[in-house]
């Protein structure tokens, strides 16, 4: 159990870091950073397919087109709403919306035996949690400085705008996570490691085609003062966060129960957090800290309604 709980720990140290990620790149637009994670994420998949030992097995076109689908949902929309969301909002009510994705997995996925009136202490810790944090967090300005330059042009205030990007994100992947689920329940004939490094190259194939189309040309890139940090940022974010997190949270799946599995989710939020604050350098104020306590609070309290 001590192996599942230190590889689901450290799934979500690395998932925590992609939210302070754009705050590192400023030559990099939303767009681009998004592609470059997910292109290194495809790539690494690739080389695994490739050099996996045995014989390999390909997707059907059936399920090609449902990598697809499912690698926007989850991987590169997913995050370019993050990455959106975090421009305009910052970086802490972001990551606490986006937290909330445990919650709308279990309401919509409750058991038939679990009572509703079980949920709404959670429910009630995780929505004070949200408005605390709003309240104590002041609106930003641009981080990603690809886009400043748009941004500076409209004068209404973008924070709303973000939580609305970050609202959606959390749509997106909490989809991705329950049409994922069913898709693999009803595919048990797919490993588990076929189907992951399937949508890694699926997403790294969408990536390059999103930045194809709306990313900054090649050229521009490379003449940007911080192109190697951000590359660098791309790597790890790629690597680490993407296939190597990923990878983390199956042996987590594997050796623990999902209720702690759906706690230690929580990670994910409070490591993205620290991250913040750390870049920042300064501590949380006390109504955040507050927001902090409260959200996990109702995160813990709406899992062990679950039990």
């Amino acid at each position: 159990m001590g192996g599942g709980i230190l590889a689901g720990l450290l799934a979500g140290a690395l998932w925590g870091w992609v939210f302070i990620a754009p705050r590192m790149t400023a030559g990099l637009s939303s767009v681009d950073l998004a592609a470059g994670r997910f292109v290194v994420f495809g790539a690494m998949s690739l080389l695994v397919l490739a050099l996996m030992p045995g014989q390999r097995r390909w997707p059907t076109w059936p399920q090609v087109g449902w990598a697809l689908a499912l690698s926007v949902l989850g991987f590169s929309g997913y995050y370019w709403l993050l990455v959106l969301a975090i421009r305009d909002a910052g970086t802490e009510v972001p990551t606490l919306i986006i937290g909330t994705i445990p919650l709308w997995i279990m309401l919509l996925g409750k058991p038939h035996g679990l009572r509703w009136a079980a949920l709404i202490p959670g429910l009630l810790l995780t929505a004070a949690g949200l408005a605390l944090m709003v309240q104590a967090t002041p609106a930003p300005t641009p981080t990603l400085a690809a886009d400043a330059a748009a941004s500076a042009a409209h004068t209404t205030p973008h924070f709303l705008r973000g939580i609305g990007y970050a609202v959606t994100g959390m749509v997106s992947w909490t989809a991705f996570s329950l049409l994922n689920a069913t898709w693999l329940r009803r595919h048990p004939e797919v490993s588990l490691s076929d189907w992951s490094n399937w949508l890694g190259v699926a997403t790294g194939s969408g990536a390059l085609l999103l930045w194809l189309a709306l990313g900054t040309p090649a050229q521009a890139l490379w003449a940007q003062p911080g192109f190697m940090q951000s590359v660098w940022v791309c790597l790890v974010s790629g690597l680490g966060s993407a296939w190597l997190a990923t990878w983390l949270w199956n042996v987590a799946s594997q050796r623990l129960s999902a209720s702690l599995c759906g706690q230690l989710i929580v990670s994910e939020t409070l490591f993205a957090l620290l991250y913040s604050f750390l870049l920042d350098g300064h501590w949380p104020s006390w109504p955040q800290l507050a927001a902090c306590v409260l959200f996990t609070l109702g995160i813990l309290f709406s899992i062990k309604a679950h039990r």
